[in-house]
């Protein structure tokens, strides 16, 4: 079993805790990660939240009353999520992706292809990449950096959200129990994300670790 397997597995049984033991708050938490740009992949929380809502499981209202609020819960949380990373490019720019990105996950050459991809389509890119994994989240910083009007920002995010959300909550739907069969179409794209997040944790960890020994001994 590689790392990106395992890592996946452990990343779907998390998401599926905070779930079933928040409902649509847990919801609500996971899409706001996820729209900070942290590797939380709607893909997984949406198509699994939609399965458990129209079935009764998540709540006892009517499934169509249950997936109508999820699509909204999630939707929102995800654009709560954009909103920090509008700021950050807004307020943070280039000299905050070039200090800190690193530390984000933000590469320089992945802002460089999302910020180039904005440029070309403008406004409208915010909108179409909600639908492409990975870059759904990325276009927020381009976005903050060239202070995109803040309202198109938020209604573009948002349409894009409510449309990609409602998909993945059919899914849910259609598959019922079997709902993790539509994983494999996107492990590809989501999961790295994942292992490039925790290498990235235990990078800073150990270089935290080394600058505190380094004190310890100039200290001495």
């Amino acid at each position: 079993m590689s790392i990106i397997t395992i890592i996946a597995v452990d990343l779907i049984k998390f998401v599926e805790g905070i779930i079933v033991s928040l409902g649509y708050s847990g919801v609500f938490f996971l899409m706001l990660l996820e729209g900070m740009l942290l590797p939380i992949p709607s893909e997984v929380v949406m198509t699994f939240a939609g399965y458990l809502s129209y079935y009764g499981l998540l709540d006892p209202f009517n499934p169509i009353i249950s997936v109508v609020i999820l699509l909204i819960v999630g939707s929102v949380g995800d654009l709560v999520g954009a909103w920090i990373a509008y700021g950050i490019g807004k307020y943070g720019g280039d000299p905050f992706i070039i200090r800190y990105g690193k530390y984000l996950l933000l590469k320089p050459d992945t802002i460089g292809r999302t910020k180039a991809w904005f440029n070309k389509y403008g406004d409208l890119s915010v909108f179409t990449t909600r639908f492409i994994p990975i870059f759904r989240t990325f276009i927020s910083i381009p976005a903050g950096i060239a202070t995109m009007n803040f309202k198109k920002f938020s209604f573009y995010t948002l349409t894009g959200d409510l449309v990609y959300d409602a998909i993945l909550i059919y899914i849910g739907i259609i598959l019922g129990s079997d709902w993790k069969i539509i994983l494999g179409y996107f492990n590809e794209f989501s999961y790295v994300g994942v292992v490039a997040f925790v290498i990235a944790i235990i990078y800073v960890f150990m270089k935290l670790k080394r600058k505190n020994v380094q004190k310890g001994q100039t200290n001495k």
